[in-house]
Formats: C-alpha cells, structure tokens, sequence
C-alpha cells in the first residue's frame, strides 16, 4: 500500500503539468524575494528608484492602447508589489518573445502579397442588397484582409455528432491534400477514426498536414507526439509549445479549428477532435456544439489563413500557389447561396477583429440577436453594445451553459446576468448540459460561427478563426438551432441574482477584477 501511495506520488510530481506550475513558483518566489531584500530600510534609494521606475510604468500602461481591463490589473501589481509587478510586466506583458512572433507574421505577410482580393463585383452586389449590411462585410476586407464571397455553399451543423459524420464523410474523399488545425487533439474514438483515414491517405500519395496547440495539448498528447505523426508520413508541427517560462507568447494559443481539404472544402467552428465534443464521452451532460461546413470559393481564405501559421511554425516560406486554389481540383463552376467571408483574429496586432464583429452584429440588428456562447465575460464596449440593443427594442437573447466546464468561469458569467437582464436581456441557461456553441444570428439575414468566445482570451489573447455569412440558408439553420435551444432551456430572472448569498455575490466581485487573466 506503501509503494503504491509512494508509486502514484512520483507520478504526480513527475507529471509535465506539476513540473511546470513548480517552474512558474519558483520563478515568482524569485522576483518576490528580490523585492523583499531590495525594500529594507538598507536599500531605500533602491526602493525610492523602484517606486519611480513603477509609477512611470503605470504612466505609460495608462496611455496604452490595451484593454482597460489589462490595465488595471497591471497597474494594481505594480503600484502593490513594484519590483514582482515591473519584472512580470515586462516579460510577460510585454514580450520580446511575442515581438518576434509578430514580425515573423508581416514579413510572411509581405511576402505573401495580395492573395487575397476580393472580387469588385461581390462588393457591388452586397452593395446593393443593403449598404449597411456591406459595410459590416467591408471592416472584416479591410481590417482582417478578409475578402467576402460568393460562389460558396454553407452548411450549419446544430451538434457535434452530425457535424463529424459530415466530417469523415468529406475527409474520405479527398484526393491531393488535407490541412488540419485544431487546438485540442485527445485520443480516443474520434481522434483514432480521424487519424486511420490520414494514414491511408498518406500512403495514396496526398500531402496532409496538421497543426495543434502546443501548450493544451500537453495535457492530452505524449511529449513531441509530431513526431508519431511525422513517422506515418504525415507533417505535423505544434503551435507555441508550453515553457515554463513566464512570457506573454505562452497566453497567445492557437484556438482555431480550421480543415482544408483539395481546396474546395472546409470545416470551422467549435468543435475539436476530441470525444467529448461528439457525446462519445459524457463530461458535463450533453455537450452541445456546433460547426460549419463550405464548399466554394471562400475556402481559398482558410487555406491561405492555415499555409501562413504553418510557415510561421515551421519557417518554411509560405507557399501560396495555384497549387491550393479552390479552381485547382475543382473544374465547375461553384454553386452561390448568399456571401461569405471566413476571417482570422490575431492577438500581435492593435485591432481586436472578433469583438468588433459581434459588435457591428449587435449595434445593427434591428429585430433579433441570438448569441450562443460557454464563457459570458464581458468588458465594457460589449456589455454596453447588449444593453442598449435590448433598450432600442431589439430581441437579444444568450444562452450559456447550464453544467459548466470550468465553475470558476461559470460564477464569473452569472455575474453579468443581473446587469444585463435590468436592461431588458434575456438569458438562457443550456439544461441538457454545457454548451461550447459560439455562435451569433441576427433578423434572418447575418450569422457568425466560429471559435471566438465572449471573454477576455478569445478576444485579446487567441488565434481565432470564423466565418461571416450573409444571407446563407445556414444562417437560418443558425436561428432554428437558437430557437429549439430557447425551449429546452431554463430562462434566468432577477430573483436567480438577487437571491444568492453575500459570499457568492463577494467571490464574484473579486472574479470580476481578474476577469482578464481567467
């Protein structure tokens, strides 16, 4: 019993994880004890220099263009603890790390050139359809590089489980190549039926390629399983793997889900190649999620949004030829059902491309608003967007889960609920179980589907993918899924908030001002 107890002991402490969080103490106890040393009465100057030094830094953050939130999260380390709060700014706020990353991306990006134009004509045409509408479609042209679409057929999968027989279905199919990347890759029956077709595919000659994040994959995946790939011929590179370093670029994760396959075809959305997100395996009750499915022209923007990360993690050139144009194995001419227009979201530049799209969904719905999303943490221009919507008359409505993933989170969304409903909000809890949906919809015309949560690391921290469509038939199929959803789940009112317990209520308060970091 001894040696077992001892056994699973020496297990724990030699697990990646628990390595990693001794790491990261060890590293904080070090800037903390420096502190500690430099503040006694025998290094005043150093402390008065100290102090100096961390209210020109709070000077400076407070004049950044970063997230209010980030700042004051920042400034109150700082101002509490000057050298701990200094140090960790530095090499985590404010990374060397993260700078290169970024470069590495413009200069691909240069060489890369305009492979992504849009067609005048699809401009004019949504022109016509309605101004306003277009204009949403142009920000994502010009502040994303995000061409809209036509010649492209969607189709919205309401679960997981038939986005995947959708999937495989696709994946069997294809004859020349096949680009995977996904943040969460775990063993199990969905990752093993997934694989045995990339081996075979491998052996009938086509070129697949697969990216998945490197730090949440520590916890699913053997240490450098790329190189289990790579032995069955398939390319395989990890995204940011995890250091135990404390550095900025650690926070910046490759949260996209993006398959490209000969060109033509492409899933995105939410779901991994994990079994839980296709009810394979009961985690947190049904766990509802959801997908897209194209096929036409707009999947040129995921090929091109997946060979630039691949190239970046490899340092291979970025190869954009004719070679993966949607034309290129497909020789007719692509069906059109609405516009199209599939974007990414990164965090090495000023501009947060997700929450401005929800944004402009928000502010220019004029009927409806349906919002599926896991994490409801809001800042301030979002929760601002929502309320007045739903004071203008607008039927917004949000659905969040009703068993969490992670509690903490949880306890943090309800947090906004009262706010929300004094403003006219309506809020649904998911009752089957937990839902990983992050989908927008709005008055029959405008949907959004794609990785982007409502909270702080989605919209400032992650790489991100979705796809914008308008007037799709899958935008319809959106707004059915909300509204089956509504009937089976449980409506929240004001008394749900007022009646909780001071502790709750006092938890929460403190969850609401590190709702950055969580």
């Amino acid at each position: 019993m001894i040696f077992g107890t001892f056994k699973k002991f020496l297990k724990f402490i030699s697990n990646r994880i628990t390595l990693t969080v001794i790491a990261l103490f060890i590293q904080f106890m070090f800037y903390f004890l420096i502190y500690w040393y430099l503040t006694s009465r025998r290094y005043l100057l150093a402390n008065v220099i100290m102090w100096i030094v961390a209210v020109v830094t709070v000077l400076w953050l407070t004049n950044s263009r970063i997230n209010p939130g980030y700042k004051l999260i920042w400034t109150s380390l700082i101002l509490a603890l000057p050298l701990v709060g200094i140090v960790m700014y530095f090499s985590a706020g404010k990374s060397r790390v993260a700078k290169l990353f970024q470069k590495e991306m413009k200069k691909i990006e240069t060489e890369m050139g305009d492979v992504l134009e849009e067609d005048p004509e699809v401009r004019k045409h949504m022109d016509q359809e309605d101004l306003g509408i277009s204009n949403q479609s142009r920000y994502l042209e010009r502040m994303a590089k995000a061409p809209a679409y036509e010649h492209t057929v969607t189709e919205y999968f309401s679960v997981g489980e038939d986005w995947f027989a959708k999937y495989v279905e696709e994946l069997k199919k294809a004859k020349h190549y096949i680009f995977l990347e996904f943040f969460i890759i775990s063993p199990g029956y969905m990752w093993n039926t997934v694989l045995e077709i990339l081996k075979e595919k491998v052996k009938e000659g086509v070129d697949v390629r697969i990216i998945y994040d490197g730090m949440i994959c520590v916890t699913t995946l053997p240490p450098k399983y790329y190189k289990v790939l790579q032995s069955y011929g398939i390319k395989c590179a990890a995204f940011n793997p995890f250091r135990p370093v404390l550095n900025i670029i650690q926070n910046n994760r490759d949260h996209r889900k993006i398959t490209v396959i000969d060109g033509h075809t492409a899933f995105t959305g939410v779901i991994n190649l994990s079994d839980e997100y296709i009810n394979q395996w009961e985690r947190f009750g049904h766990w509802k999620d959801s997908g897209i499915y194209l096929h036409g022209e707009a999947v040129w923007s995921f090929t091109v949004m997946f060979l630039k990360m691949w190239s970046v993690i490899t340092g291979l050139p970025c190869d954009i030829s004719s070679l993966y144009h949607p034309n290129q194995y497909y020789l007719e001419t692509f069906p059109s059902d609405g516009f199209v227009q599939p974007y990414g979201d990164s965090p090495l530049d000023d501009e947060t491309v997700g929450e401005n799209v929800y944004r402009n969904i928000i502010s220019n719905a004029k009927k409806y608003v349906y919002i599926f999303t896991p994490y409801l943490v809001l800042d301030n221009e979002i929760m601002t967007e929502l309320c007045t919507a739903s004071r203008k008359g607008v039927d917004v409505r949000i659905v969040t889960p009703g068993i969490p993933d992670k509690k903490m989170v949880f306890l943090l969304s309800q947090s906004y609920y009262e706010q929300l409903l004094e403003a006219g909000v309506r809020i649904y809890q998911y009752t089957p179980g937990f839902i990983h949906s992050k989908s927008f919809v709005s008055d029959d015309e405008v949907a959004v589907v794609g990785s982007i949560n409502l909270d702080y690391r989605s919209l400032y921290l992650h790489f991100e993918c979705g796809c914008w469509m308008y007037k799709t038939a899958s935008v319809m199929q959106v707004t059915q899924d909300a509204l089956n959803t509504f009937e089976i789940s449980r409506e929240i009112d004001l008394d749900f908030c007022r009646n909780r317990n001071i502790a709750v209520r006092g938890f929460q308060a403190i969850l609401r001002l590190i709702a950055p970091t969580l």
